[in-house]
């Protein structure tokens, strides 16, 4: 008789649904997937050793590049451990701020995840109009922070700069003529929070487009109803957090269960899948979305009426205006002294953890008195995600692979740390 054998073949990294840095090992048997072993490491970039050789403001930056979907969120977790161990007081309106572009990520987030699980099951045009509505958040972010993307926005003691009264417009050019112009720049008329609510009114009819094309079409629930299916024990068990958990049915929540900067004062609800599988995980991720649009409108409509400082007036750890620095001595010392040497930070520990888009993003940091960490452990939503992918994919064909990464909405900037 002929002797079959189980083989091995590789899945990534260039593969497209690998995204380019993901290698599995696949050990198939025919079509049928015995063991998935995902090999990591081909983005190091030893943030957690870089962070600890500056100072602590410096190191703002490399939280947007760890997962480059959910920039202001991972921020947000870092800046959070530094105000705990100084024991800084956030003005009010920082923490609206915060808020509001906490879920502008979690939107950004999860249409670039809906846009490229779609894509990878085989469905076009989802992809094209989730990044529609990208661009329309990028140029939030780009007003606020001046960068599209990475845009090292939250300080400790609360934000950057206070939100602009105007939005940047289009102009006429070879693509562009000026009647193009001008319905372009209808929604560009008043400040960033006008742009905002108009976002806001405009984008559940756009989560009512993407439900058409997929919540009940066939092929999609063929492709994602019944696989990768996780308990609710087991989820907990492997550590799940964010959307993964709650597919499984289990209604955790750091924004309810242990609020940080204004979530206790938003009226939203959490929600939760009935089997855990792929397509639970998509429902909920499409919920969550219109969700942090019914926050984000709280949100704006608080900082409209109520102005205040952005950040707090400790000139120890934040830095003093521009005018205020050139006329003042005192002032031009704090800023030199941090910017060059940045702050100590007495001896202590601390953890703080926000709602990530993808689960529990925390970080762990260590004070030894000096003006950098001595120590700096993240605590990545997608590490342990990924750690399942074995469990999940076993008994499935190799094409529920693509189903399975698509769902664990997995970014390897914070895996490969």
């Amino acid at each position: 008789m002929t002797e079959i054998r189980n083989y091995t073949m590789n899945f990534g990294p260039q593969h497209p649904a690998a995204h380019g840095v993901l290698r599995l090992v696949l050990e198939m048997d025919g079509e049928v997937i015995q063991r998935a072993d995902p090999h990591i490491g081909l983005l190091h970039r030893a943030t957690e050793k870089l962070a600890e050789s500056k100072p602590y403001n410096q190191s703002i930056g490399y939280m947007d590049r760890l997962d480059y979907v959910s920039m202001m969120c991972n921020e947000h977790a870092y800046v959070r451990a530094i105000e705990k161990l100084l024991g800084t007081e956030v003005p009010v309106r920082a923490q609206y701020i915060r808020t509001m572009f906490d879920e502008i990520t979690r939107l950004l987030n999860h249409l670039l995840w809906l846009g490229t699980h779609a894509l990878d099951v085989g469905a076009m045009t989802v992809f094209l109009y989730t990044f529609r509505e990208r661009e329309d958040l990028f140029d939030c972010y780009e007003a606020a922070s001046g960068a599209r993307m990475h845009a090292t926005y939250y300080r400790p003691g609360g934000v950057y700069r206070d939100l602009p009264d105007s939005m940047p417009k289009y102009e006429p050019s070879k693509w562009h003529d000026q009647d193009d112009v001008d319905r372009m720049n209808e929604a560009r008329q008043g400040s960033l929070l006008d742009f905002i609510w108009d976002f806001t009114e405009r984008f559940p009819q756009r989560v009512d487009e993407y439900e058409t094309l997929l919540t009940d079409n066939r092929i999609w629930k063929q492709r994602t109803v019944g696989i990768g299916v996780v308990s609710d024990e087991r989820a907990l068990q492997l550590g799940f957090t964010g959307p993964m958990l709650r597919g499984s049915g289990v209604e955790w929540d750091l924004r309810k269960k242990q609020p940080y900067a204004v979530y206790d004062q938003m009226e939203f609800d959490i929600p939760v899948g009935t089997n855990g599988d792929c397509y639970d995980r998509y429902l909920v991720r499409v919920e969550e979305m219109r969700q942090s649009n019914r926050i984000i409108r709280q949100c704006v409509s608080w900082l409209k009426e109520n102005p205040g400082p952005a950040i707090s007036p400790n000139h120890k750890i934040t830095p003093p205006g521009r005018g205020q620095m050139k006329g003042d001595m005192e002032s031009l010392i704090h800023h030199f002294k941090l910017f060059t040497e940045g702050y100590c930070i007495k001896e202590g520990e601390a953890y703080a953890a926000v709602e990530a888009p993808k689960g529990e993003f925390g970080i762990y940091l260590i004070s030894d008195g000096a003006n950098k960490p001595y120590r700096l452990k993240i605590r990545p939503p997608g590490f342990a995600h990924l750690s399942a992918i074995d469990e999940m994919c076993r008994g499935h064909m190799l094409a529920d692979v693509v189903a399975v990464i698509g769902t664990l909405d997995v970014v390897f900037g914070e895996i490969d740390r």
